[in-house]
């Protein structure tokens, strides 16, 4: 298979393009982003654009893929719902109205996040925001779209997250993620996983649409920390 992968340089989207590098059926992987990845290999192939919400220019480069993964995201904090919206719903709309168009036989994974809420009703903007978001996508006429919700992911391989914040909790985090990984299997997930889980369900798709921690690890099962 051929994938897209936008947000490759985010702590999941380094774990979805270690996993697609690693696998016997990927053929190419083309990241797209602000900022290449920083990485060399014979599968991967960088589209550095600095409109992720015209695609138009790069238009030519985003056809004749199988499956698209989206692992762009921002943290909400300090946020307005407007810049908010802009930065999570318009841009992700902005590459799948895109890629759609060039490849419906396309298999749509946009990684959201657990309490993410599809009937945009909830108190906390983040959450409804990420809920219209995932409405929209799943109203698109790809082959099949998936919405990933995971909740705490335990970065392996050196990954690391591009946000201060979440680097410092992740750091503060390592001693402990293991131990909660063995207690709660079922919600802690890892780097490995999704991005195994993400192939898994081009592979063979998945009985839901929106699959929360606990549907996602089962995907990812052979992926397992050192």
């Amino acid at each position: 298979m051929r994938v897209l992968l936008f947000g490759a340089t985010g702590m999941v989207g380094q774990g979805a393009l270690r996993e697609c590098l690693q696998a016997a059926d990927v053929e190419q992987v083309v990241a797209i982003g602000r900022t290449p990845t920083g990485q060399r290999h014979p599968k991967l192939r960088d589209v550095v654009h600095a409109d992720l919400f015209n695609f138009a220019s790069v238009a030519a480069q985003l056809e004749d893929f199988d499956a698209c993964f989206f692992c762009v995201g921002v943290t909400s904090s300090r946020m307005s719902e407007p810049d908010y919206t802009r930065m999570t719903y318009d841009m992700t709309l902005a590459a799948a109205n895109a890629v759609v168009a060039l490849n419906p036989r396309m298999v749509f994974v946009y990684v959201s996040g657990a309490g993410a809420d599809s009937s945009e009703t909830s108190a906390t903007m983040w959450e409804r925001v990420r809920g219209r978001t995932e409405n929209a996508l799943l109203a698109l006429p790809f082959r099949g779209v998936y919405i990933f919700r995971p909740g705490m992911i335990q970065p392996l391989d050196g990954i690391k997250s591009k946000t201060t914040a979440y680097r410092i909790f992740y750091s503060l985090m390592k001693p402990v993620l293991p131990l909660l990984r063995a207690a709660m299997p079922r919600h802690v997930l890892t780097t490995r996983q999704v991005g195994q889980a993400m192939l898994a369900v081009v592979r063979n798709g998945a009985r839901k649409r929106v699959l929360e921690s606990a549907d996602i690890g089962p995907l990812g099962r052979n992926a397992t920390p050192p």
